[in-house]
């Protein structure tokens, strides 16, 4: 018999997720948005519920991101399924923004895409010596979406436009020192901060208290060095202006970001710095619907099925971008993805 894609259980007052593809690296299908969904909800409503954890099946991604060989293969039909997909995914993410116990999230391995949204709108995000979060959407003519517009932004100076435009991957002790993790434990220790949850947490503060008492401090961040540079760099206002100042530096980490810039989806980057403007204004529920917004224009569009060919599906890593040059994608044509859709197709709220 087939164990589910994710696995429901309840161990003491704590409701335990355990994302179950772990030869897929835990990727987010749809059916497993909706087992979160309904045990969240579920949960929410029990007075005998104290908290919940999520964690990833296997010892190689908490998730690596959303299933999206499934958006690829509507390539060229109606967009039911995407839109669906995305409406269902952003209602999850909002509820575990809005979640009104202990939400835990082990990060620990791979943490990209969906995975981030499942994880970063927590109150709580342990990461361990394997962790590796990233939003690598631009690399594949997409954009950061799950509440990208909202947290990125708010991360110290300009490390949220860095992440979201260069999809760099952050170690446990960037991703702490980024706010992106609240916690460190080494991984082996992981599943005895589960056990102490489980077996000790009767009340939402003792949620707070376990955490603290089994976690610690990791190495320094390597990013700490890079921060002068990088907020001076990436406060630059259009994408033209960063990729000059790259080039004009003399740094080999300045230039490794021109280099791996140069490789992206250049209307999904110039999208991208738009969106980290915009988000940094408004409420939660405002940039996800902003985001439902962003994704139908881009799964109606050509940049994200050549990036998920040339990446997952032929792996080439030769994408033909359409416009392939920074300086063919206009201004208009950046702010056609932020002219709101139709109010059928906007995103409704769970209750």
């Amino acid at each position: 018999m087939s164990q589910p894609e994710v696995i429901v259980e309840v161990r003491g007052q704590m409701g335990l997720l355990t994302l179950n593809r772990p030869k897929a690296l835990n990727a987010l299908t749809l059916d497993m948005i909706r087992l979160m969904t309904q045990a969240l909800l579920d949960w929410r409503d029990d007075a005998n519920s104290v908290g919940v954890i999520v964690q990833g099946a296997g010892d190689r991604a908490f998730c690596a991101g959303g299933d999206i060989r499934m958006l690829y293969e509507g390539k060229g039909q109606d967009l039911t399924y995407s839109r669906g997909f995305y409406a269902e995914e952003y209602q999850l993410n909002t509820l575990i923004r809005e979640y009104p116990k202990p939400y835990v999230a082990m990060i620990d391995g791979f943490v990209m895409g969906g995975g981030v949204g499942v994880s970063i709108h927590g109150s709580r995000r342990v990461a361990g010596d394997h962790t590796l979060f990233a939003m690598p959407e631009t690399g594949i003519g997409f954009y950061p979406d799950v509440g990208g517009s909202y947290f990125l932004p708010r991360l110290p100076g300009k490390t949220g436009t860095w992440i979201a435009l260069t999809g760099a991957r952050l170690s446990a002790s960037d991703a702490l020192y980024c706010g992106v993790a609240t916690d460190y434990a080494p991984s082996e220790q992981h599943h005895m901060i589960v056990n102490r949850l489980a077996d000790d947490a009767r009340a939402a503060d003792d949620v707070a208290e376990i955490i603290d008492s089994l976690t610690g401090i990791p190495a320094k961040s390597d990013l700490r060095r890079q921060r002068e540079l990088l907020d001076r760099v990436f406060a630059k206002k259009t994408l033209e202006d960063i990729m000059d100042a790259l080039a004009r530096s003399d740094s080999d980490w300045a230039a490794k970001q021109h280099k791996i810039l140069s490789g992206k989806s250049p209307t999904a980057l110039k999208v991208t710095l738009r969106q980290m403007k915009e988000g940094r204004n408004l409420d939660f529920r405002a940039c996800m619907r902003m985001e439902m917004d962003l994704s139908l224009k881009f799964v109606a569009g050509v940049d994200f099925y050549e990036g998920v060919r040339a990446l997952l599906i032929d792996r080439d890593n030769s994408p033909i971008w359409d416009p392939d040059h920074l300086g063919d994608v206009s201004d208009a044509d950046v702010s056609e993805y932020f002219i709101p859709l139709d109010e059928a197709n906007a995103l409704q709220f769970l209750k």
